[in-house]
């Protein structure tokens, strides 16, 4: 008489069900994506520009990424540089505008010029728009003032009066320099303002580059 025991080691053991080898063929079938022909390249690129700020190098490398990962479906090679340069033309992706927004955010956090000009190099900017981007001398000094302010640096580090004094310590104006430069400071701007002898010494050496007076 079957007790119902062999009817569970028939199924595998009691609670156990056996696997869904469809259901696992249909998730397999699912996660692989069809590879890109030239419309959804096409596609593909629109809704990128659609949803970022972006350059003509970050684009293409993004869909050279996409074809890489999904494999391309047409008879002759993915025209990537050609798709990239349509949505140039149409105005969608403008190198010019996006280094300016990009470096004059970096330039607002504190960024120096050597950071600003290899994150857009990186980006597949071109060298002339790079330097436009970088900010002229005043700016690229009050991004210097804002880095030494909120991280404390020289004057900025040391109590609560006014008029607060560069560290005494030799070994922490080197790590507060070396924390400029690190941000992509020259080491002339990181040394002007970590060895300034008080905030209004710091202040008065962002004004002598004041972009009016030239």
């Amino acid at each position: 008489m079957d007790d119902g025991h062999d009817q569970d080691e028939r199924r595998g053991g009691p609670g156990k069900r056996r696997p869904d080898r469809q259901g696992e063929r249909r998730g397999e079938r699912r996660a692989k994506p069809r590879p890109i022909d030239a419309r959804a390249l096409d596609e593909m690129a629109l809704a990128y520009v659609a949803r970022f700020a972006t350059s003509a190098g970050r684009l293409g490398a993004y869909l050279n990424r996409k074809i890489r990962e999904r494999g391309w479906d047409g008879d002759d090679a993915a025209d990537v540089a050609g798709t990239v340069a349509r949505l140039v033309g149409l105005g969608y992706v403008d190198d010019a505008g996006f280094a300016q927004a990009r470096g004059a955010g970096m330039l607002r956090r504190g960024l120096g010029a050597r950071r600003i000009g290899e994150t857009l190099t990186r980006d597949g900017i071109a060298a002339p728009l790079v330097a436009e981007a970088s900010g002229t001398e005043h700016q690229r000094r009050c991004a210097a003032l804002a880095l030494a302010q909120r991280r404390r640096l020289g004057p900025f580090g040391r109590g609560s009066e006014p008029l607060r004094e560069t560290p005494a310590d030799p070994a922490v104006r080197a790590r507060q320099v070396a924390t400029m430069v690190r941000a992509g400071h020259p080491l002339a701007f990181a040394r002007a303002l970590v060895e300034a002898r008080d905030i209004a010494a710091a202040q008065e050496w962002v004004d002598e580059a004041d972009d009016s007076s030239f």
